[in-house]
């Protein structure tokens, strides 16, 4: 019997089958895709526009062919005649799904815009810049003294600043003679040094004193999602930050799916190059339209990001990176021209620095959470922990510092899970279970009201509560565990079993039912066993790989634990020690530390001595590849227990009471079983 064509929606993750015609705007409706629509399908508004992607998915078990998706008609084609359609762009009302297909919902046809939660941190920072504005008066030409302009504003430059020697590209050259006499012979450039010696390099010149200041792009470049924050090359001002989702979730939600996609795929590099280098420099033009600046004085980036990022970035094929002994194509620092990587709405002379990477799976992201730490200046044994779709550890003090990186998967950031979504208005993000009643209470990202107190609905306006993200679903499985409504081994109890008319049957298992809108017309978000798998498959692998880290430096616990990345701020210490995410410390000891990355990547834009610095540091992080360790399978499969099957924690019976439940899957009259102690 034929089955109907499978769709799969990216980033949510949602899939289904849909009869030989039917709408993408249709399926995605009925699945409850966040896909925008105002004009009612006529093709008139453009807010569904869809990206199909076409070629093996092994992670969604498809291949996409040519010919998934109706041919254009003629809505579309006069749409894009009048307005434009972005290449590779479809409208979700007109185009009719007719094989399997995976299509990806981009940011502005959502209706819930996501919220990228990496800020920057306040920090403080010693000023050494790469690149420095320099005001010169220089000599006027004197027919008895031949030599070119260029020549006399280096011999200014070395007069005046003690830059010995300089060298300029020729697009600039250009602008050089009419900015000397417009500016009456005094004009203003902005040199690049870099901090490897060599000759500095002019990347702009103004007509006399140039006051509208000097920008760097310091770009933290994730799996899920691109954050850039615009700072002052003078000062060091973050004058604004704004993220976007990584467009190359079409290909794969994870590292390893983008590999295979690469691996099944001819030219399917050249296409996440292309789509992510075009992301990047369309956020560059948007975050700099929000400052209100002129993006050609962005003559600065660096780039921070993890392996697989770090070679698409560049244009490498990661395919080795998919396979033992996951060799990199380079492992060192970079300095680049920023347009080689596509940024062509900054500087046409802007210089870009990557970062080093530590290993063939720990790359130049955890290199500037590490140049943002510091632990090897740590007196006490630090664990820091930068939460994400590819987890990245470090262990370490003033002795040794060791460094992995662990497979989380898109659990964490609210895909794979049933009622999941990004982090966005109307998302649960917070969750607070009664241990007595076992009701639930939550708060959404964009109120400050818990949903049990006065005003909620109207504070969260028309949206509603959407779903739930990342932070919500880690609180929601921790509050069970604490409830009693799920034993250690991750099981919801049945109605019987717990006494809670929330717990609903679902196949062979049950759901909590965390709210219901549906006679609203509003969505039912159940958090299902399903969900809680996933969940402990992600945590299983963030414990695991810091276990072994620990099993290196040979010690049982660590003196204090470091939350690093969006999702690490968002998250209590209680609920993450709950779950068991993380090994047992006092929940004092255990902190935040906002977007350590990017904080990384702002140092090393602001400090070429840093630059230096952490060039010289990944050389000394002792890298232990979780992939081929044997006891990463030992510690992951202990771990799936919550919070542990084996391993004790003392500090958190101090603040939480786990009750002792079991349960079974006979059926809702099951009586509660007690779970026997384990004896030494």
């Amino acid at each position: 019997m034929t089955q109907d064509p499978l769709v799969v929606f990216t980033p949510s993750g949602k899939r289904g089958r849909f009869p030989a015609g039917t709408p993408v705007l249709t399926a995605a409706r009925r699945l409850g895709v966040d896909l925008d629509s105002v004009c009612g399908g006529r093709g008139i508004c453009s807010k569904c526009q869809v990206a199909p992607a076409y070629g093996a998915f092994p992670k969604h078990g498809v291949t996409v062919a040519e010919d998934a998706l109706s041919e254009w008609n003629a809505v579309e084609a006069r749409y894009d005649k009048k307005r434009g359609l972005k290449p590779g762009r479809r409208l979700g009302c007109q185009a009719r799904i007719l094989r399997d297909v995976v299509i990806d919902v981009p940011p502005e046809s959502q209706v819930h815009r996501q919220v990228v939660r990496k800020s920057a941190a306040v920090r403080a920072i010693e000023m050494d810049p790469a690149t420095r504005l320099h005001l010169v008066e220089v000599a006027e030409p004197d027919m008895h003294e031949p030599s070119g302009d260029f020549e006399r504003l280096a011999a200014a430059l070395k007069d005046q600043w003690g830059i010995p020697a300089v060298t300029c590209d020729l697009t600039l050259l250009g602008r050089l003679q009419p900015a000397l006499r417009k500016g009456n012979w005094q004009v203003t450039v902005a040199v690049h040094s870099s901090h490897r010696g060599g000759t500095p390099r002019v990347l702009d010149i103004w007509p006399g004193l140039h006051e509208g200041g000097l920008y760097g792009l310091a770009i933290d470049l994730g799996s899920t999602t691109i954050a850039a924050h615009l700072t002052d090359l003078d000062t060091g001002e973050v004058r604004a930050s704004s993220g976007i989702m990584n467009p190359q979730i079409r290909f794969g939600e994870d590292l390893m799916s983008r590999v295979s996609y690469a691996m099944m795929n001819p030219g399917g590099d050249a296409e996440m190059t292309a789509a992510v280098r075009q992301a990047i420099d369309l956020l560059a033009a948007e975050i700099a339209a929000e400052a209100g600046i002129e993006p050609g004085l962005i003559v600065e980036t660096v780039f921070v990001c993890n392996p697989v990022m770090h070679h698409l970035l560049l244009g490498i094929d990661p395919v080795e990176l998919g396979q033992a002994p996951f060799a990199l194509a380079t492992s060192d620092s970079l300095e680049l021209e920023a347009r080689d990587l596509g940024l062509a709405s900054i500087s046409p002379r802007a210089r870009a620095y990557v970062l080093p990477c530590i290993a063939g799976h720990v790359g130049a992201d955890a290199a500037a959470v590490a140049l943002s730490e510091e632990p090897w200046n740590s007196e006490d044994l630090a664990l820091i922990v930068d939460v994400g779709t590819n987890a990245e550890i470090l262990l370490g003090d003033r002795s040794r510092v060791l460094a992995c990186s662990s497979p989380t998967g898109p659990a964490f950031e609210g895909a794979q899970i049933s009622a999941g979504q990004r982090a966005a208005p109307g998302a649960i993000e917070a969750v607070r279970i009664d241990p007595e009643t076992k009701e639930p209470r939550f708060r959404v990202i964009g109120c400050d009201l818990w949903s049990d107190e006065p005003g909620f609905a109207e504070a969260v306006g028309a949206g509603g509560v959407t779903g739930i993200c990342g932070s919500g679903i880690i609180e929601a499985v921790a509050e069970l565990r604490m409830a009693g409504l799920m034993d250690a081994s991750g099981l919801i109890g049945s109605a019987a079993q717990t006494g809670s008319a929330r717990c609903v049957p679902e196949g062979r298992t049950h759901a909590y039912l965390l709210h219901d809108a549906t006679a609203a017309g509003g969505p039912r978000i159940m958090v299902t066993q399903g969900d809680i798998r996933a969940i402990q498959l992600a945590k299983s692998a963030l414990y695991a790989g810091a276990r072994l880290l620990m099993d290196q430096r040979g010690v049982d616990r660590v003196d204090r634990v470091v939350l690093a990345g969006a999702f690490g701020a968002h998250i209590s210490p209680l609920h993450a020690m709950v779950l068991g995410m993380i090994p047992d410390v006092p929940l004092e000891k255990v902190t935040s530390a906002g977007n350590a990355a990017g904080t990384g990547a702002r140092i090393a834009l602001l400090n070429r001595r840093a630059r230096a610095e952490i060039e010289r540091r990944v050389h000394e992080i002792t890298k232990v590849e979780t992939a081929i360790e044997p006891r990463f399978q030992e510690h992951f499969v202990a771990a799936n227990a919550i919070p542990h099957a084996s391993d004790p924690f003392p500090e958190l019976a101090m603040h939480a009471r786990l009750p002792e439940v079991g349960f079974n899957t006979g059926g809702e009259t099951d009586k509660p079983r007690r779970r026997r102690r384990r004896t030494a």
